[in-house]
């Protein structure tokens, strides 16, 4: 039985190549076709399909580099935008101590001016004080003055004897004091 189906399967075997039509002139012209195709692509389309595609290559190696350049300019911005914010910071500091100084100077410029006038208020009130102490004791002399002669007028209306005399003229000055 086994003979029986080698011979069976042997016998399908050429049926099959019919089948299917498989004939060894067929393949050789397979194959050279195939080559031929082969040769026809590497003249007539390998360059210019290896052209376009270095284009292709070219073209994202530029945007890869331009990319780059890009992301280098920006770093490069960004640390001049901190380099002037923190010079900007520091003069802005600069500014803010100059100022502080101005009017610490102009504080003790303001101070100093109201001592000085305050001084001079004070000296200007004590010359008053002291004009008006003057023109006050001048008055109070006048006025002794005046009593005195009034005194000595009724004095010289009653003899009055030279003691007595001294001893008014004393006590009139001693109460006028007061």
């Amino acid at each position: 039985m086994e003979n029986m189906n080698l011979l069976a399967t042997v016998s399908t075997i050429g049926d099959v190549r019919e089948l299917f039509g498989i004939d060894p002139s067929t393949i050789v012209l397979t194959l050279v076709n195939t080559l031929l195709i082969l040769i026809a692509y590497r003249v007539f389309m390998h360059k210019p399909v290896m052209k376009i595609l270095e284009k292709r290559k070219d073209a994202v190696n530029a945007e890869i580099n331009a990319a780059n350049e890009a992301k280098t300019k920006a770093e490069a911005a960004e640390k001049e935008y901190l380099a002037l914010l923190a010079d900007s910071k520091a003069e802005a500091n600069k500014i803010i101590s100059a100022a502080m100084a101005k009017a610490r100077v102009q504080e003790e410029e303001i101070i100093a001016e109201a001592k000085e006038s305050a001084v001079q208020i004070r000296q200007k009130a004590e010359e008053e004080i002291e004009r008006e102490r003057k023109r006050a004791v001048n008055e109070i002399k006048n006025q002794i003055t005046e009593i005195v002669i009034m005194a000595a007028g009724k004095v010289a209306e009653k003899e009055i004897s030279e003691s007595d005399n001294a001893a008014l003229i004393e006590s009139f000055l001693v109460n006028a004091g007061d």
